[in-house]
């Protein structure tokens, strides 16, 4: 996907373009201080991060009113989904610099008072339930839903974008974990995938993949 092609499919109103092109601004002057995505990926960073966080929409029950991101990072896909999705969204980072970027984002955006940003790694968090569970190069998936399940319920969505990875990842998982697994195309890269889940659960004296 061009950078033209992802700005054409990303149709939202006149001042939601302007906030995700300030918060772009943001990100670059950022990104030479703490290295929050690589230098190439700005020069793709609607097809490569904003698309690609908001592709994950596609996929969200209308009636979600909560949402989790684990490892947000940059943002992505937390900080986007909020500025394109109502709802109350919690993000968690562990690391400050990033935890300050990503208040300073929320900010940028206009959506500060819909968005708590955590900080804290994903084990310490406080406990809560959420419709909507995402995590973006993040960590294995065995590991993801062992950390994230305390979060889900047998209703929660699980939108893991897991690129060229993501069917190895799922078959490992296997032996763990049940539940409605499926792999979506990526609408960004044609070889990467969207790993789908609801009613996850881990399998009785199942063997866990490390």
């Amino acid at each position: 996907m061009t950078e033209e092609e992802a700005r054409a499919a990303l149709d939202v109103p006149r001042e939601t373009q302007a906030r995700l092109e300030a918060f772009i601004r943001f990100l670059t002057e950022e990104n030479a201080r703490q290295n929050l995505v690589s230098r190439a990926s700005l020069e793709q960073v609607w097809a490569r991060h904003i698309y690609d966080s908001a592709q994950l929409l596609r996929f969200v029950p209308a009636d979600t009113s909560r949402w989790l991101d684990l490892g947000t990072g940059a943002g992505f896909p937390g900080l986007i989904v909020a500025a394109l999705f109502p709802g109350r969204f919690t993000l968690i980072e562990a690391r400050r610099l990033r935890v300050e970027f990503l208040r300073q984002g929320a900010e940028i955006l206009g959506i500060e008072g819909r968005v708590q940003v955590v900080q804290a790694k994903v084990e310490a968090a406080p406990d809560a339930k959420y419709g909507v569970i995402s995590a973006r190069a993040f960590a294995p998936l065995d590991k993801l839903l062992l950390l994230g399940e305390r979060f889900a319920t047998p209703e929660t969505q699980w939108l893991l974008p897991k690129g060229r990875n993501a069917k190895s990842e799922l078959e490992a998982a296997h032996s763990s974990w049940q539940g409605d697994f499926s792999l979506e195309p990526s609408l960004t890269d044609g070889d990467a995938q969207i790993i789908v889940a609801r009613g996850v659960r881990r399998k009785s004296g199942g063997k866990r993949t490390r």
